[in-house]
């Protein structure tokens, strides 16, 4: 067992969580969390350990003082079984696969099999989670697991939301 996976095991029999991590993206410049609060106020202080542990960090690291982060974390409900499967996707699959379209909001996905196959080698997201080739640490799919039991159930809903551009109905949820 490596020194980290030994460390979150550890740290998890000690802790009550205040979330549940349900999916994660991390971009060159932001990152995107789909978090189920399990405690009132749960999501808040989560948001703020993590800001402030990372901020400690990296200012140590890199001998440096002030904030990192140029405003306070965003957040929206979502109270909607279709908007939280397309936020499993946008978080896990659309996001990455920006990189390589970037016009994707604007034109759709040009090329979907590329942009699956992208999406699936992107090591900095819950997708390949999802499709049950990898097991996160952190990763707990919650209320995910009823909704997408098996890693067929996942890949068939972001192959759908790909094809059907059904991204386009509700991006204007996403808070970009």
């Amino acid at each position: 067992m490596n020194v980290l996976k030994e460390y979150v095991v550890q740290q998890g029999r000690k802790r009550d969580p205040l979330v549940r991590v349900l999916a994660y993206c991390m971009m060159g410049n932001h990152y995107h969390l789909l978090l189920e609060e399990i405690r009132e106020g749960g999501i808040t202080q989560f948001m703020r350990k993590l800001g402030t542990g990372y901020a400690s960090y990296f200012n140590k690291k890199h001998s440096r003082t002030g904030v990192l982060f140029q405003s306070r974390f965003r957040n929206i409900l979502v109270d909607d079984e279709r908007y939280l499967q397309y936020l499993l996707v946008y978080i896990n699959v659309l996001n990455p696969i920006g990189i390589i379209e970037q016009n994707w909001k604007e034109e759709g996905i040009q090329n979907i099999e590329e942009a699956l196959a992208f999406a699936e080698s992107y090591q900095f997201s819950s997708h390949q989670d999802y499709l049950g080739k990898r097991g996160s640490l952190i990763l707990d799919k919650g209320i995910l697991t009823e909704l997408l039991p098996t890693p067929d159930a996942y890949a068939n809903l972001v192959k759908s939301v790909l094809e059907e551009k059904k991204y386009r109905a509700i991006e204007h949820l996403t808070l970009e």
